[in-house]
């Protein structure tokens, strides 16, 4: 009925691995936010969770050994938020870092392609904040969450904006 502590301490060494494994693999999948998940995100999620259940636990599957594996999500799990609160650059390494899609009004295609972000996903967040179009934009971010954030020019405190302006003109007409 009860495992021995042999079976417990491998429950929670295999978990430990899955976890590590299941962590790089969703950090290297990239940003998204859960209430923006496709249908197939969260199709892989569950398939992702099913799978990796029986890795965790092996053949035990006693209750001991469903709360020890758990018990080591949860411990993993407040253990690598403590660490990111602390240390910049592990948070960098676990979280990632937010990534420029919009700049000066124009967008960076080559960051847009390395997020899988297509056109379709910014114009739909741009429409969100009552953007009409990309030339408004003085800065479009993919945060580290997934969400997409802007700041337009008229958002921008008035000495930034005069340099934009000055800075575009010049631009043109050189």
């Amino acid at each position: 009925m009860f495992p021995g502590t042999h079976v417990i301490v491998e429950i929670v060494l295999r978990t430990i691995a899955i976890y590590g494994v299941v962590l790089i693999g969703v950090r290297l999948s990239g940003k998204r936010e859960v209430g923006q998940m496709t249908p197939f995100d969260l199709t892989l999620l569950l398939l992702l969770s099913n799978s990796v259940q029986n890795a965790m636990t092996g053949p035990d599957n006693s209750l001991l050994g469903g709360i020890a594996a758990a018990f080591t999500l949860l411990v993993l799990n407040y253990v690598v938020a403590e660490l990111s609160g602390g240390n910049r650059r592990f948070r960098k390494l676990v979280q990632g870092q937010p990534s420029l899609l919009i700049h000066d009004g124009q967008v960076i295609a080559a960051h847009m392609a390395k997020e899988h972000v297509s056109m379709d996903e910014l114009e739909r967040s741009m429409r969100e904040h009552a953007i009409c179009n990309y030339h408004e934009v003085a800065l479009g971010v993919l945060e580290v969450d997934g969400s997409i954030s802007f700041l337009k020019y008229d958002e921008l405190n008035p000495a930034s904006h005069n340099h934009m302006v000055r800075r575009k003109y010049l631009q043109k007409h050189e």
